[in-house]
């Protein structure tokens, strides 16, 4: 039976923490799915077609994981899926806290036997947030080696065209 597990979030943009997550998750699932949240009530940097793209782009490397979008309950994301086991990254305790209350509500929402599964971030990247990155460098602050590539040329062009 193939071990499936899904790994979401926002990911706006994903950072190379999140990037480390997702390397060890797939080194331990047969497939990896980078479920990106669509959340309409939220304003995104990054379109929700254009984070998939960079997602896409920046785990390409990784050929047992796919990107894909989602709107609504990632319970029931889950359970139309059937993914086995969910993944969650932890940085710190906060964010321990904050996953442990979502991880034990959508195991009520689950409708298998559906296992949310912590991975600690490296510590290189502990103190990395989406939030941080889009606030660094749309006040001209140096973030690369902190995202991919491919997102560090995607906020590059965003911030030129916003500027605009």
């Amino acid at each position: 039976m193939e071990r499936k597990a899904l790994y979401a979030g926002s990911f706006d943009p994903i950072t190379n923490g999140h990037l480390n997550i997702i390397e060890r998750a797939a080194k331990v699932y047969d497939s990896l799915t980078l479920a990106i949240v669509v959340n309409p009530r939220k304003k995104s940097f990054f379109s929700v077609e254009e984070r998939v793209a960079l997602a896409a782009e920046a785990t390409r490397h990784i050929p047992n994981v796919k990107v894909d979008s989602f709107c609504g309950l990632l319970a029931d994301y889950v359970n139309e899926g059937g993914f086995a086991t969910v993944i969650r990254g932890l940085r710190d305790s906060v964010d321990f806290q904050n996953e442990m209350q979502m991880a034990n509500m959508n195991a009520r929402l689950y409708k298998g036997d559906t296992e949310t599964v912590f991975l600690m971030g490296n510590p290189e990247y502990s103190y990395i947030s989406s939030s941080l990155i889009k606030e660094a460098a749309s006040l001209g602050g140096d973030v690369s080696g902190l995202v991919p590539e491919c997102v560090l040329s995607g906020i590059k062009n965003k911030l030129q065209e916003e500027s605009k």
